[in-house]
């Protein structure tokens, strides 16, 4: 049996057993690992028993309390190495009142799957562990080494799931898939940089009744101090030559695929700014003696987090304030994965042999676990079932078709990864 051969029979049993990879994902979905709290417990006990039933090894690995990442490998130790990664945390269902269905049900309703982490990242989850299981059912005989690492801290941006994963030596690899949620067709190979920080004003206090004259104000001064900030993305920013065609695909993606993101082409070539948070003073009548201020930066290549303090401080300074600055939260440079390395090639090639369609991969405006990979020298992309403008909010769901599709490509880009030297 070639490769071609071995990949059309893993697609077949893939549609064979979809009922199984369908049931799985429901079973995921009806337990609740909500992060915050961030306890998975439950969630890793049912998979490490699904994999035990088909005489998968798992390794357990306590990062923090009630934090567990699970290994499990199968294959060929001294061939080539992929690693399979996702995480088990959702993001809080936040108001019931609010869904239209109960956000832990699993329920399949018209083509969806529906309930709290079905797009972010339940069901791409699943299509990895049943793919994995697959392998190893029809004793498939890998000439490399396929691990499966799953996390439990992702949805905080922790470090407990795949930097505490790296940073221990537990896993390494010749390439990472990541099963976080993207379009169809176009997995994403990189990611802008963040770069989260609290501004503090100070100020002095004083009686409401004599402001201006009395005091100074540290909400009026942060106000000011906002404006100057938000002209960061006035920034004009040289990016680097071997990140223009990226950027420019991307923007292709943008304008064809998700035509409802066209107005948002500008993001990939600018620092984007969101103040967050505001926090000051006491009371009406009271001259705020301090404010905080929560920003969140997404920095693109061409950018670092030091040259956007720089620009920050001069601006800052030229008020005549008195602040500080603290970093804090998700903290990354821009970063990317060749489109033309083995790993993205696994996948956008079976993208296009599952589906007959054109793949390409595409820069993703946020960020993931991808960036701790990528420090560790690990090639990787994203690629995973999702309704995109359902993630994090109510009504979550991903259409049934599409975990399907996202299996059958997990499965056959084992075969090409592995079996190409």
């Amino acid at each position: 049996m070639n490769k071609t051969e071995l990949k059309q029979m893993l697609i077949n049993e893939v549609e064979n057993n979809k009922d199984e990879l369908i049931e799985l994902c429901s079973s995921l979905i009806q337990i609740p690992s909500e992060n915050p709290p961030g306890d998975s417990t439950e969630i890793s006990n049912f998979v490490a028993d699904y994999l035990k039933k088909y005489d998968l090894g798992v390794e357990w690995h306590e990062s923090s309390d009630k934090m567990y990442n699970l290994v499990s490998s199968i294959g060929d130790e001294d061939g080539k190495h992929l690693i399979y990664c996702g995480h088990t945390d959702v993001v809080p269902a936040g108001d019931l009142k609010k869904w239209d269905f109960d956000p832990f049900s699993g329920e399949v309703k018209d083509g969806w799957m529906l309930g709290r982490g079905a797009s972010d990242m339940k069901a791409g989850l699943t299509g990895l562990i049943f793919a994995f299981s697959l392998l190893k059912r029809l004793n498939v005989q890998l000439p490399g080494k396929l691990s499966l690492a799953i996390v439990p801290d992702e949805e905080t941006g922790g470090d407990f799931g795949v930097p505490w994963l790296l940073e221990n030596g537990i896993i390494e690899g010749d390439g990472c898939l990541i099963a976080e949620p993207s379009s169809p067709l176009n997995p994403t190979i990189g990611q802008k940089g963040s770069y989260w920080f609290e501004l503090e004003v100070f100020g002095e206090p004083g009686h409401g009744s004599l402001s201006p004259l009395a005091g100074k104000n540290a909400i009026s001064d942060a106000v000011k101090a906002i404006h100057e900030i938000e002209k960061l993305w006035e920034l004009e920013i040289e990016v680097p030559d071997e990140i223009k065609p990226l950027i420019e695909v991307s923007q292709r993606y943008m304008r064809e695929v998700e035509k409802d993101r066209v107005k948002f082409q500008p993001v990939l070539e600018h620092v984007t700014v969101n103040v967050g948070t505001i926090e000051g003073g006491t009371k009406s009548n009271v001259i705020p003696e301090s404010c905080k201020v929560q920003v969140d930066c997404r920095l693109p290549f061409g950018i670092s987090e030091e040259e956007v303090t720089s620009f920050i401080e001069e601006k800052l300074n030229a008020l005549n304030i008195d602040y500080t600055i603290r970093a804090f939260g998700f903290r990354s440079t821009a970063n990317y994965t060749d489109a033309q390395d083995p790993v993205c090639k696994a996948i956008t090639d079976n993208i296009s042999f599952v589906t007959g369609k054109e793949s390409y991969g595409v820069m993703q405006w946020a960020s993931s676990d991808a960036r701790h990979f990528r420090d560790y020298n690990i090639p990787v992309l994203q690629y995973g079932p999702a309704y995109l403008p359902s993630i994090h909010g109510y009504n979550e769901k991903v259409k049934v078709e599409q975990i399907v599709t996202c299996a059958k490509v997990y499965i056959a880009a084992v075969v090409d990864f592995l079996y190409t030297k």
